[in-house]
């Protein structure tokens, strides 16, 4: 079944209905989330609810712990976002609709497998918290090796906001060098991330997604109105202006 994959959300509102209305657009019934829904945007609610009313299941990032639970090890910045964060949640007046989110927060899946792989929010090794970036193939061979021992055949994750497809040989496939497609191979072990829909880190500030087909992963690129979550984000002091600001330049 045709899938979407959506990741690290961020509170983003505005990329995330972007997305969404593309995966509309072309007829696709089923998403999956690889979490991060909120922390760093200015949108947490409304972005925490389209992803209760439209993803089959979402994982849980280490943001959206670090809301329900504590920040760990996080820079001042994001631990402050994730403090305003969790006020939005928790300043919520319709109890019904704040103990519907809160309880979804805290039954996101941390592990999951179907026929189609392994989904986590970080690596199959840490689920949380874990970043698997492209330099590891280079730098760090024994973890990339522990990470491809947990992994039966494809791993889906996202976290570092940079999409490709990492490989067993080992290697890492930017959209751009794979033609935007990534056909698997039988045999062949290979971990998929798609990208940032709120928060792109690749360089490129387009919203990032990815389908899922019968055999092969497609990455689309989708423009949304950043200065408008630019100005949001600079309207909100405990927010600090660089999560904004950031996003025009794709880091």
């Amino acid at each position: 079944m045709t899938t979407a994959l959506i990741s690290d959300i961020h509170g983003n509102v505005d990329a995330l209905e972007v997305v969404l209305a593309d995966i509309e657009k072309r007829g696709i019934k089923r998403i999956l989330c690889l979490g991060d829904i909120i922390g760093y945007g200015p949108d947490p609610l409304r972005c925490v609810d389209l992803v209760m009313e439209k993803c089959e299941f979402a994982m849980m990032g280490n943001h959206d712990f670090a809301v329900l639970y504590e920040p760990t090890s996080f820079n001042a910045s994001a631990e402050q976002s994730c403090y305003w964060t969790r006020s939005q949640f928790e300043g919520e007046t319709d109890l019904a609709k704040r103990k519907k989110r809160f309880e979804f927060l805290g039954n996101l899946s941390i592990r999951r497998k179907t026929d189609e792989g392994l989904f986590v929010h970080a690596s199959p090794r840490r689920p949380i918290n874990e970043y698997i970036f492209p330099d590891d193939v280079l730098t760090a061979p024994v973890k990339m090796q522990q990470i491809y021992d947990r992994i039966d055949w494809k791993c889906f994750t996202g976290h570092t906001h940079v999409p490709g497809v990492f490989t067993d040989e080992p290697d890492f496939y930017p959209p751009t060098d794979l033609g935007g497609k990534y056909t698997f191979t039988a045999g062949e072990k290979c971990i998929v991330n798609p990208g940032s829909v709120g928060q792109p880190r690749d360089r490129d500030p387009r919203a990032s997604y990815a389908i899922l087909h019968d055999g092969s992963v497609e990455f689309v690129r989708l423009n949304y109105d950043i200065q408008k979550v630019a100005d949001k984000v600079t309207k909100i002091p405990q927010l600090n202006d660089f999560l904004g600001q950031r996003l025009f330049e794709g880091r």
